[in-house]
């Protein structure tokens, strides 16, 4: 797939981004200005063919990465970028807007003297107070819940749960693909890119999967799910893990990505997601994927 062509996927989301939120009322009041609305939209677009569509360009290729060549904080790059692209939305559609003016007084709605009239002079009601910008901010991405450790309780469960269901799809999976005699098409290595993460100390995958928690589930669930639905969004969110080179593993991904959009739609904030997706991250990268490397490992030397 070419360049070109991921660009226009990408534009074409965040165009149709826009007209779901215009068509549900839920534009910014800084987007009456349409340079603030064409710009925040291209920053959207272009962090969705960054992170999401670039990686089809390469399907169906065997593409060889150099991982010697790749350092830590590139392991953070997108997700900087995931964040930088919130912030700039929330700014261009919230900041330094001016509330709306008071009505004018009564005098000027009418010629006829108020004293003259037999009935008492209306007074305008005092315009409410601003809203914080962190207010707005977490209204906006789904960080406002009435008991957050409650909900954070909540999403370690959904959390030690999905470990079922995951487990559950991969299995029905190799069934399938075992009664269609498609026994080559169950991976049996993971992709590179995994061994290398399991390497790293372990304070920086504690880091990786907070990062992961917090910063996939505001971007997909708690700004693109609710502007453009969660079949979308989840298909965006597997997308994003495209480049893991394993289409197979995008099933279970997939699977993750809509227990943390309904439990989004379910509990109506974000921590829960946050919380069962960082600990689904935190398990897998300190003791599943590890403990799997070595019986492997074993494995191959008892052959």
């Amino acid at each position: 797939m070419s360049g070109a062509l991921t660009a226009f996927l990408a534009i074409s989301v965040a165009f149709f981004m826009d007209r779901m939120c215009e068509g549900r009322g839920l534009l910014p009041p800084g987007f009456r200005e349409p340079w603030r609305r064409a710009t925040a939209w291209a920053l959207v677009a272009l962090v969705l063919w960054i992170g999401a569509f670039a990686s089809l360009a390469s399907f169906g290729q065997k593409v060889e990465r150099d991982l010697s060549q790749l350092t830590t904080p590139e392991l953070f790059l997108l997700h900087f970028l995931l964040v930088l692209t919130i912030v700039c939305w929330f700014l261009l559609g919230f900041a330094g807007i001016r509330a709306a003016p008071p009505p004018p007084p009564l005098d000027l709605l009418d010629p006829v003297d108020p004293i003259l009239l037999d009935e008492p002079v209306p007074v305008a009601a005092p315009a409410p107070p601003p809203v914080p910008l962190l207010r707005r901010f977490q209204e906006q991405f789904g960080f406002v819940a009435p008991d957050v450790p409650r909900e954070i309780g909540v999403g370690v469960l959904v959390g030690v749960g999905s470990w079922g269901a995951v487990l559950a799809v991969a299995i029905l999976l190799g069934l399938l693909l075992m009664a269609l005699g498609q026994e080559d098409a169950l991976p049996r290595q993971p992709p590179a890119l995994i061994p290398w993460i399991v390497a790293l100390p372990v304070g920086v995958r504690i880091l990786i999967s907070l990062s992961a928690g917090v910063v996939e589930e505001t971007f997909f669930r708690g700004f693109l799910q609710p502007r453009i639905g969660i079949f979308l969004s989840t298909l965006l969110f597997v997308l994003a893990h495209f480049s893991y080179g394993q289409p197979l593993m995008l099933v279970g991904i997939g699977t993750l990505s809509l227990i943390y959009a309904f439990l989004v739609r379910w509990r109506q904030n974000i921590w829960p997601a946050i919380a069962a997706h960082a600990l689904f991250d935190a398990v897998q990268l300190l003791f599943i994927i590890p403990a799997a490397l070595k019986y492997m490992e074993k494995a191959a030397a008892g052959n």
